[in-house]
């Protein structure tokens, strides 16, 4: 399933109002990238950070369960979010 890139940053701005509102997961995601507070606020107009954000929600499957419960998402759009943003391309090893 095509996603726009359109609707994927949609979906990417909905994870960082998500992430910034979790007090628990927050310190983890900076900790984990090295972003701070002021990279979260300018990434809301970067496709790449959103991307990035989405990678990182995606590594554990409660935190997807979490983030798309909580906007009423499907459990796959996050990936499908991911793939129609740059860097999402998904790699042919062959």
């Amino acid at each position: 399933m095509a996603m726009t890139q359109e609707s994927a940053e949609i979906i990417g701005l909905q994870a960082i109002a998500w992430m910034a509102s979790n007090e628990e997961l927050l310190p983890v995601f900076l900790g984990a990238t090295g972003a701070n507070e002021a990279d979260m606020r300018s990434g809301v107009g970067d496709p790449a950070f959103l991307g990035a954000l989405l990678d990182f929600i995606m590594m554990d499957d409660a935190w997807v369960r979490d983030f798309c419960d909580s906007v009423q998402l499907a459990y796959e759009q996050p990936m499908y979010a991911r793939m129609a943003l740059p860097g999402g391309e998904q790699v042919n090893w062959t």
